[in-house]
């Protein structure tokens, strides 16, 4: 139980730290909510999602993504839902442009309804922040702590 507390704390703070530093010099250019379905395999987990990224002051865009997690995952499948504020080094995005790999901490805890936490930096040259816009909503039975990735692609 220890190491599964220091496991959550490790994460929790890496998720906390990744992201705003990231976007530090970085413009808020969006929300990113994405909605999908979980499959934990003890030592990690995939959650596949349709994603639609609301860009500020424009049309919304469609994106599919695969989060993957390896740490502490234990649970049973779960419908998660996450938006997350999108900070880039300009306003100028062109459509696609999130699409890329995206890389940093991720914490979670379930139990009929649950909270979570990623905090990921990638895209475009590793210029690209996804920051938690708020924690991340889930429904299963879970715990989870340890780094993730996640995979977005354009126009699904």
């Amino acid at each position: 139980m220890r190491r599964f507390c220091t496991a959550i704390h490790f994460a929790s703070l890496f998720a906390a730290s990744a992201a705003p530093a990231a976007a530090q010099s970085a413009i808020e250019v969006g929300v990113l909510e994405c909605r999908g379905n979980t499959a934990a395999f003890i030592v990690g987990s995939v959650t596949d999602m349709s994603c639609v990224f609301r860009r500020s002051g424009g049309a919304p865009e469609p994106y599919g993504a695969t989060m993957r997690r390896i740490g502490i995952d234990i649970g049973i499948a779960q419908d998660v839902a996450v938006a997350w504020a999108v900070f880039a080094p300009t306003r100028q995005l062109a459509i696609g442009d999130l699409a890329g790999t995206y890389v940093g901490g991720a914490a979670s805890a379930t139990l009929g309804i649950g909270l979570g936490a990623n905090a990921l930096v990638g895209g475009s040259n590793n210029s690209i922040a996804l920051q938690p816009l708020s924690v991340q909503g889930q429904v299963g039975l879970s715990v989870a702590a340890g780094i993730a990735s996640l995979e977005l692609r354009a126009g699904r």
